[in-house]
């Protein structure tokens, strides 16, 4: 058992050590803690997983890159002014506005061979680079910049890798502080008009602009392979409020974000356990739900996701859509998909797709 791989099955209690580090497990602890970011603070969520070696902290400091304190890691009064700036762009109004050209999208990329490559991979950037008001954005860097920087700061890399990670974890901050100083773009103007620094807008747009549309990309992953795993279930599909079910169902068991992290501003007591001050403990997102189906996959409180309205919409809609025009749809293979394993992240890498008549497919 370690971390980059445990489920809340491997866990003996809702409080345990491993590797150094707390795993807390179960709704109502993984809740609690996020019910009080002043005793558990978010300051290590944007940590990374794996200290940063002089190597590739030689290749960040030459790109100038920082996180200050913005959204995901920040415990001070600036929070939630930053959140309330962001939130103006994901209203309800403004989301829903969006499922016609979700559809658009998804109907527009039919056909390929594999759903995470030719539909989930870049449909959720495109979505929120409008939502956000983001145009001219170059889309295959702006995924390229995102794995990386997905691996750099979750994943357990060896020196090497993460040296070559560091080139494009700098050149993505180095975009955003140029996309800043040109205030280009929506998102950027209203930052400015706030009063942030270029260090400040390009911390909190780095890991906005990953995780508003990475996970939405995990999600569609896990969501595709589980549901046509289940023929009826995908069969069912394209009728009303089926894929939003679906939706919740990930989310609840098997969501693309696993883990989130804090850590303890004092000493405290949480599921009879003593923890120090100081102690970093690994929340299990997988899994924490309770009798009444609630989960904690967005998290839960002061930090709770922003985009997870436009998460659900996406992945609804995108699922919907395609059940409608490729009923028919099979895997190409019945074994396990190659999987992303960070820390936070675990979704398949891919779902490669025929029809019934193209070979061996599972259901054929």
């Amino acid at each position: 058992m370690d971390l980059f791989s445990l489920t809340r099955d491997d866990l003996p209690a809702p409080v345990h050590h491993l590797d150094g580090r707390w795993v807390v497990s179960g709704y109502d602890a993984v809740r609690a803690v996020l019910a009080d970011p002043a005793a558990y603070l978010p300051d290590n969520a944007l940590t990374a997983v794996t200290p940063v070696r002089p190597a590739a902290l030689r290749e960040l400091v030459r790109a100038r890159f920082t996180l200050p304190p913005t959204l995901a890691n920040n415990s001070g009064a600036s929070h939630s002014g930053l959140r309330r700036l962001v939130a103006s762009f994901l209203t309800p109004a403004r989301v829903a506005a969006m499922e016609p050209r979700i559809a658009e999208l998804t109907a527009e990329r039919l056909g390929g061979a594999d759903l995470v490559r030719d539909l989930a991979w870049d449909l959720p950037c495109i979505v929120l680079m409008e939502v956000l008001g983001l145009s001219g954005v170059d889309v295959p860097a702006l995924k390229a910049w995102s794995t990386a920087s997905l691996e750099f700061f979750w994943g357990d890399v060896t020196p090497e890798r993460q040296l070559e990670l560091a080139g494009p974890v700098g050149e993505f901050h180095q975009w955003l502080v140029k996309r800043f100083h040109a205030r280009d773009g929506d998102l950027f103007a209203a930052l400015a008009d706030h009063g942030v620094t270029a260090e400040e807008a390009a911390g909190l747009c780095y890991f906005l602009l990953i995780a508003g549309q990475e996970t939405t990309t995990q999600l569609l992953s896990v969501a595709f392979d589980r549901a046509l795993r289940d023929r009826p279930l995908w069969s069912r599909l394209a009728l009303p409020g089926v894929a939003e079910d679906v939706v919740e169902d990930v989310l609840r068991e098997v969501p693309p974000v696993v883990t989130w992290r804090r850590v303890t501003a004092r000493p405290v007591t949480l599921a009879g356990v003593d923890l120090p001050a100081g102690a970093e403990l690994v929340l299990l997102l997988a899994g924490a739900f309770d009798d009444r189906g609630r989960h904690l996959a967005f998290g839960y409180g002061r930090h709770y996701c922003l985009g997870a309205g436009l998460a659900r919409l996406e992945a609804a809609v995108v699922l919907r859509t395609v059940a409608q025009r490729l009923p028919d749809l099979r895997l190409a293979s019945a074994g396990p998909p190659p999987m992303l394993k960070l820390l936070s992240f675990r979704a398949p890498l891919e779902v490669p797709v025929g029809c019934p008549l193209s070979g061996n497919l599972i259901g054929a």
